[in-house]
């Protein structure tokens, strides 16, 4: 009788270990399933950040200055230049540009001796220092442009990216640029907005003390 009361002990702690087991075992794979679809929903979250960070880069670019120039028929020779010194890829990423762009007619200006030496590989510095001489660090909207120029008394000295300085002044509502060497440019079209900053067009090329 003894061994027959020990018999079925043993067998039902048996049995509650083995129900023990299961329940842990259903406990652990729930958390298992728990923690994968965790991982996936962070998965996706990054997934979709980045694709975002993609979309927003794009933009970005398809609206930076870069792009903007190559939009316009009247910059087309700036765009060439911009290429051939290889600084299009500076004007299409992230930061704040104020550009003074030389139209195509403001290029004709320039002696096609001095254009053609400018482009050839051997002078590329010569060239990225005359592109930086015609860009301000920050963006610039037309009416802080004029803003400025009146604090100034109407003489305002701007560093460029060249490191190089530009004298502005306003004339009969017009903004005037003396260069280093003492030509002057009249802005003529304002305000060509950018992902990265603005465009304001010249009527000459100005040129850096080089």
């Amino acid at each position: 009788m003894k061994f027959k009361q020990i018999v079925l002990s043993i067998a039902a702690v048996g049995i509650l270990l083995v129900g023990c087991n299961d329940s842990k075992k259903k406990e652990a794979e729930a958390q298992a399933q728990a923690e994968e679809l965790r991982m996936e929903r962070e998965a996706d979250s990054i997934l979709k950040l980045e694709d975002e960070k993609m979309a927003r880069m794009e933009d970005m670019e398809a609206n930076s200055i870069s792009a903007r120039a190559m939009g316009n028929d009247n910059l087309s020779t700036l765009v060439s230049a911009l290429q051939t010194a290889d600084l299009t890829d500076t004007f299409k990423s992230k930061g704040e540009y104020t550009v003074f762009a030389p139209t195509n007619d403001a290029f004709d200006k320039v002696s096609k001796a001095t254009l053609d030496n400018l482009m050839k590989p051997e002078n590329k510095e010569k060239l990225q220092s005359l592109l930086k001489y015609h860009v301000l660090q920050g963006k610039l909207p037309s009416v802080d442009v004029l803003a400025k120029i009146n604090n100034a008394n109407n003489k305002l000295d701007v560093t460029t990216l060249n490191g190089e300085i530009l004298t502005l002044s306003e004339k009969n509502g017009k903004v005037i640029i003396k260069d280093a060497k003492g030509n002057v440019a009249t802005v003529t079209n304002v305000d060509i907005d950018a992902s990265n900053g603005v465009i304001h067009t010249l009527d000459k090329v100005l040129m850096p003390k080089m």
